[in-house]
This record gives structure tokens, sequence and C-alpha cells, in this order.
């Protein structure tokens, strides 16, 4: 297998990405990025405090250089994108720009996402764009489509392991002919 091949996860909020991230990169005894997390590394601040203080365009832009970043040093080989990284075409076009990245949809059902993004009443919770149902179930059903961009898509449900999701991702991986090996 192939140690350049990546793997970038997207997906809505409360997916599973960063879980699905970590146990690949175990799996692969490589280096993994949750997007969001590396974010706040490098700003000093979240993604809600940058969108609660800045706006959500300019941490889109923020997000955007961070994750050209990732791409540009290779620094992992599985990266966990945030909720909306991947709805933004530029996002898409640099991730798409290289040739040894897979990318896979983790798709999960909306009452199990809102189920682990929803806060307790009167409290901001850290996912500033989702703080309420409604609008959480509306931007779920705008992003979908978006999602379907990806080269792969993996239902996954509450009760889902986590490794068989990671071996589905690599078996999908595998299948779609890179340096993982598979079809030639």
């Amino acid at each position: 297998m192939s140690q350049s091949r990546r793997i970038v996860i997207t997906g809505f909020m409360g997916a599973g990405k960063t879980t699905l991230a970590r146990e690949l990169a175990r799996v692969l005894a490589c280096d993994a990025i949750d997007l969001d997390e590396f974010i706040t590394a490098r700003e000093g601040r979240s993604p809600r405090e940058l969108i609660d203080r800045e706006g959500e365009a300019a941490f889109r832009a923020i997000e955007s250089r961070a994750l050209g970043d990732v791409l540009v040093t290779k620094a992992a080989r599985v990266v966990a994108l945030g909720g909306g990284a991947w709805t933004i075409e530029r996002n898409r076009a640099a991730v798409k720009a290289e040739p040894d990245c897979f990318t896979v949809w983790l798709d999960a059902p909306f009452e199990l996402c809102w189920e682990r993004i929803a806060v307790p009443a009167g409290d901001d919770g850290e996912r500033p764009l989702a703080r309420e149902r409604g609008s959480a179930r509306a931007l779920y059903d705008e992003r979908r489509t978006l999602y379907g961009l990806a080269d792969a898509r993996v239902e996954v449900g509450a009760g889902d392991d986590v490794r068989v999701v990671a071996e589905c991702v690599l078996m999908l991986a595998k299948d779609d002919g890179g340096p993982w090996g598979g079809k030639s």
C-alpha cells in the first residue's frame, strides 16, 4: 500500500468524521488531522470563536487556507474536514487537484447528528451553525448534494462499530484503483 495515498473524510457535523479519522490512522499507522482542531491550534481560536467574532466568511477563508496547507505539506494521510469545508467549491477543487486523495462522505442520518451536536437549552454549544434544530436540519438537507460529490459514500448509524466503518472505507479506497491496490 502506498504511503502517499490520503483519505479525506467529509460529512455533516456529528457524523463521526474525527472518530473515523483516528481509527483509520490507527489501522494505517499514520497521522490524522481534524481540520477544525488544526485551525484551533494554528489560530488560537476555535471555529466557533472565529465564526462568532469574525463571521462565517472570514472563517471559511481561514479554513480554506488551512486545508490548502494540510494538502500541500501532506501533513497527514487521513484528514477529517469540518462539516462545511467540502461545501466550498474551492476546497473541493483543492482536494480533487491532489491525485493521491480519496474522498469519502460519512453519511449519518440527521437524527443521529442532531443527538450528537444538540446542546442543553441556554448553552451556545460549539456548533455555531447548528444552534437550533430547524436551522440544523435545513443545513443538513442543503449540504447533502454537495457531500455526494465525494468519491464514495458510507452510510453509518448509531450502533456501527468504527472499526467496521474504517474497513469499509479502506475497501472502497482499494476498489477505487488508487495506489492502495485494487484495479489496475
